[in-house]
């Protein structure tokens, strides 16, 4: 929601939500957008994720600025310099290869207008312990970036672009797994790029 700020003055907005899951950022941009034109395109795979962000955009009456589109991130052709604003928050690291990975990037760079924002929102560097007995998993995440590849990976594909943010978090949580007890840890890597030039 802060990077909003960055279009105060444009007339009309069109953003792209990968990944967006219920609507968690999808819905509270929308409603941003009350007084000036604009959409919000949510994409992602769970027909249960889309059919639950159809039913909060009804409950938080912003139906008309969201459009839902079921759609593998990989998948989904994003018109070159149409978004204000592209972002991706905890689902990149969830593709298949880190090829897809890397086009999906380049996508987003060609879907970003002119002074455009990307945000993207990833773990990096996950570990999965056993909480009794100290033993560690194979994370359930398909991509396994440590932290300082995948910033060099950015800044790479991204050169040129302009860093406003770079960020990163540790993070710790406890989940179940198997009636076992996990202690899921990782870092959480926020970067926010603008698009300079024409």
């Amino acid at each position: 929601m802060e990077l909003l700020v960055h279009f105060k003055e444009k007339d009309e907005l069109r953003v792209l939500d990968l990944g967006c899951g219920v609507g968690r950022n999808s819905i509270p941009i929308a409603q941003s957008l009350e007084y000036k034109p604009g959409e919000v395109v949510a994409v992602d795979l769970l027909e249960s994720a889309v059919a639950k962000l159809q039913s909060y955009s009804r409950q938080y009456g912003v139906e008309d600025r969201i459009r839902p589109v079921l759609s593998d991130i990989s998948a989904y052709p994003i018109a070159e310099r149409y978004f204000d604003l592209i972002f991706s928050v905890s689902a990149l690291e969830h593709l298949d290869s880190e090829a897809n990975w890397s086009e999906v990037i380049k996508r987003m760079k060609q879907g970003t207008k002119p002074g455009g924002l990307n945000a993207i929102i990833m773990s990096t560097s996950v570990r999965e312990t056993v909480e009794d007995t100290g033993d560690e998993l194979d994370p359930m995440y398909e991509l396994m970036f440590s932290t300082e590849s995948l910033l060099q990976k950015l800044e790479g594909l991204y050169a040129g672009w302009e860093v406003l943010k770079q960020t990163v978090k540790p993070y710790a949580v406890q989940i179940k797994r198997d009636g076992r007890a996990i202690k899921l840890e990782s870092d959480v890597v926020t970067w926010v790029v603008q698009r300079t030039g024409a």
